[in-house]
């Protein structure tokens, strides 16, 4: 069962990115790179729990209005779709609230630059290459990218150490989660995956969710950004997401997360007045770099493998 759940596949275009393909790229950049404002802003009325669990829940109960997601998913394959539940969801969308508590939304944002770089490592293990040449010098420089962003939040106290930490962890969650997605958005589509995998990571978040009522209060602004967050920032950007690792594949896909803290930092900035040091710009450029070089090899792979260009 582990073989069946840990596995992925290459993208369905291996070739160079397609108008189309520019166009999700894009339109899930945007998205998710203000998600961590929005999650900042609702954060200021709600407690962390409480942010997830609305956040999951309306993105889930937009997808499931739409009748194209009501596909039934095989049995084979919906322990994928439970493991994408926690992984890509339940797990992470609970860390990254908390994490906000002691770090800016612009530092969350370019730590998760680091995406790429555990996306391709994932991938190299799934698919069973040895990593080499241009992957293991792109996964040393992304490591030092990660190491050189979280430096000035891990120097300052043991609150944000802890949270650059669990932002991490989201972010390997992502990277694993956005493998096992690649597959199943081949098989079935976007919306018929997305769907349930939302509606089970509410389930999973309700718990924590129901404990944050009482320390929460109410605010407009708060509600109208959480609510904003899960339809955009949870509903669609998963649909979008999922539909560009099926297309360009995971690794290539995870290439948003280039784009994504240069969002976050920007609207951190100005929204918010986040201040990030310059210390943290030079790891997501490192970050950038590192995930660019891992890629290519992972890229430049498959287009032997098929006798196709590389992208």
């Amino acid at each position: 069962m582990s073989d069946r759940i840990l596995s992925t596949s290459e993208g369905t275009n291996q070739s160079v990115f397609t108008m189309f393909d520019w166009m999700l790229f894009v339109s899930i950049s945007v998205i998710s790179g203000s998600s961590f404002l929005l999650t900042a802003i609702g954060l200021d009325a709600f407690e962390p729990g409480l942010t997830t669990w609305l956040r999951v829940g309306s993105g889930a109960a937009v997808l499931w209005a739409i009748p194209a997601a009501r596909v039934r998913i095989e049995p084979a394959d919906r322990p994928r779709v439970m493991a994408l539940s926690l992984l890509w969801v339940a797990i992470p969308f609970t860390l990254l609230p908390i994490a906000q508590q002691w770090i800016n939304s612009a530092i969350a944002g370019m730590l998760n630059g680091a995406m790429p770089m555990f996306t391709a490592l994932v991938a190299t293990l799934m698919l069973r290459r040895r990593p080499r040449g241009a992957l293991v010098l792109g996964l040393a420089i992304g490591f030092i990218g990660v190491i050189t962003i979280s430096a000035p939040s891990i120097g300052e106290s043991e609150t944000q150490t802890l949270g650059v930490t669990l932002v991490v962890l989201a972010t390997v969650g992502y990277g694993i989660a956005i493998n096992i997605a690649a597959p199943l958005q081949q098989r079935y589509g976007a919306l018929p995956v997305m769907a349930p995998m939302l509606g089970l990571a509410t389930i999973w978040t309700a718990p924590f969710g129901l404990v944050g009522i009482a320390g929460s209060s109410f605010a407009w602004d708060s509600a109208l950004a959480v609510l904003a967050a899960g339809v955009l920032g949870t509903g669609l950007a998963f649909v979008i997401m999922s539909s560009l690792a099926g297309r360009v594949g995971a690794t290539r896909a995870s290439f948003i997360t280039y784009v994504v803290p240069v969002v976050a930092l920007t609207v951190g900035v100005v929204f918010r007045g986040d201040e990030v040091q310059l210390i943290a710009i030079v790891g997501v450029v490192l970050v950038i770099v590192g995930a660019f070089l891992a890629s290519r090899r992972e890229v430049a792979a498959s287009a032997e493998s098929a006798g196709s260009v590389p992208a």
